[in-house]
């Protein structure tokens, strides 16, 4: 037995939002989308994106205690997630995603980590944490 691959899901409000925002400030691609599910790609990266856009907890108000939130596609979801992905090129990427201005902090610079990496944080529209690492050779 071997596992071979990972693939982030990452949680978001509105689909076609969010594949405008992952092509052209990220770079990816569609390569399938419906209205409640993505596909995006780059090189050899592949992120799946799921709409988190149920709302019907909202009017539940102080029965929440007793009618807990249970769909699993809330609407607050959206930008609790995070993923780590790998590329070659850190530099390069990192200057990319600056033009793009996706860094959201201007402090942010690529960091060298104890555990052999050198790595950047980026936050998508929704604020899912997406970091960019590369291992140090």
């Amino acid at each position: 037995m071997k596992m071979k691959k990972s693939i982030p899901a990452l949680p978001v409000r509105n689909i076609g939002e969010s594949i405008k925002f992952y092509s052209e400030k990220l770079g990816f691609e569609a390569r399938h989308y419906e209205d409640e599910f993505a596909i995006l790609v780059r090189d050899e990266v592949e992120l799946h994106l799921w709409k988190s856009g149920d709302e019907s907890w909202r009017s539940k108000g102080a029965a929440l205690s007793i009618l807990p939130v249970c769909s699993g596609a809330e609407s607050f979801l959206a930008g609790t997630a995070s993923c780590r992905i790998e590329v070659q090129g850190i530099n390069e990427l990192f200057r990319e995603y600056q033009s793009q201005g996706v860094i959201y902090d201007t402090n942010t610079v690529v960091v060298e980590q104890p555990w052999g990496d050198r790595e950047f944080p980026v936050l998508d529209h929704h604020r899912n944490l997406i970091t960019f690492y590369e291992v140090i050779g």
